[in-house]
């Protein structure tokens, strides 16, 4: 049977957690077979600047840095694609800063 795989991709992983958590239970609930959460690796994004805007640093000859750093999270969780499965899982409130991807696989 086919499979619908499902990727959650956000900054804030326990936001990620939650909706596997509610994906999870809709398969549970409807007697369909799953696969997941399978977390994905953390993909990081350092950024360092200068802290001054004139680009002197602190003016003893060091300059001084800021360092910031994003993360982004992935899980991906298979589920089997019954019409009333995936059905439920659409109706699910998702956050603004989580992005979700649906696919058919065969």
């Amino acid at each position: 049977m086919q499979m619908a795989r499902i990727k959650l991709i956000g900054k804030d992983y326990k936001k990620l957690d939650e909706i596997s958590k509610e994906i999870i239970s809709i398969a549970k609930k409807l007697g369909v077979s799953y696969r997941g959460p399978i977390p994905l690796p953390t993909k990081k994004l350092k950024l360092t600047v200068l802290k001054t805007p004139c680009g002197d640093g602190t003016g003893h000859g060091n300059a001084t840095f800021d360092r910031f750093e994003l993360r982004i999270h992935k899980r991906i969780i298979d589920v089997q694609a019954d019409e009333r499965a995936l059905k439920q899982i659409m109706r699910i409130n998702i956050p603004r800063d989580v992005h979700i991807e649906i696919r058919l696989v065969g």
